[in-house]
């Protein structure tokens, strides 16, 4: 973790992340599943668009809460990825305040169609309300089982928890993501947030969730797994 240069990165996160929560009311887990679900980050409309897909399955984070749409990290790497001349579409599947359970329950949603490649990007939220570390691994877990099964690529985004809930429950969540990388087989983002968590010059006012600076480093810590993907997908 990187220390904030004006404040600790965990003293603001219960908070930032309970603001994003907050922006859907008092929803529950299962309300929230039941919410409109979100489109393309760029491009045509589903189903005009031919091209295979990534899906970036997340929460705040990923459907760019406090950004514009074309801010967001998926909308920059579709658009890394038409300048480059790769041919997919990149899907905005991010629901602010989403747990690994709320993922799990819309995956059928999220991998229809020609789905390539899955970023999965979840935990947060997790981590946020103290979940079982257990069940987490276990919802993300099933995620990946779904997505292999389909022959989709993934890869696993990692995420830090709080220290408010104690170091064992820290430490436990922390391996979580490696655990599940070398158990599958699949690649591995160490952390979703790397050099922007903590950098109040890389985030919103809020503390937590990147600014448009800060959603252009997390896709490019996120293209530098993708693209080798997309050439062994091209030329395959």
């Amino acid at each position: 973790m990187t220390a904030t240069r004006d404040r600790p990165f965990w003293a603001v996160l219960v908070l930032c992340l309970a603001v994003a929560a907050g922006c859907r009311g008092n929803a529950t887990p299962e309300e929230t599943s039941k919410q409109p679900q979100p489109q393309p980050a760029t491009g045509p409309t589903a189903g005009e668009d031919s091209r295979p897909k990534i899906v970036a399955l997340g929460d705040s984070l990923t459907a760019g809460l406090g950004l514009m749409e074309a801010q967001a990290y998926p909308a920059l790497l579709q658009t890394r990825i038409d300048v480059e001349g790769y041919a997919f579409e990149v899907v905005n599947a991010g629901v602010s305040g989403d747990t690994t359970a709320g993922g799990l329950r819309r995956l059928d949603w999220a991998l229809d169609g020609d789905v390539r490649i899955l970023i999965l990007a979840l935990g947060a939220n997790d981590g946020l309300r103290g979940l079982s570390v257990a069940e987490m691994k276990n919802n993300l877990s099933r995620i990946i089982e779904r997505a292999k099964e389909e022959e989709i690529v993934v890869i696993l985004a990692g995420m830090e928890a709080p220290p408010n809930y104690g170091a064992d429950y820290t430490a436990s969540f922390r391996r979580v993501y490696p655990d599940l990388a070398r158990e599958h087989g699949v690649r591995l983002l160490p952390f979703l947030l790397a050099n922007v968590a903590g950098d109040t010059t890389l985030n919103q006012s809020d503390g937590i969730h990147p600014n448009a600076r800060g959603a252009q480093i997390i896709a490019e810590g996120i293209w530098t797994v993708l693209q080798p993907i997309l050439d062994d997908l091209t030329t395959s």
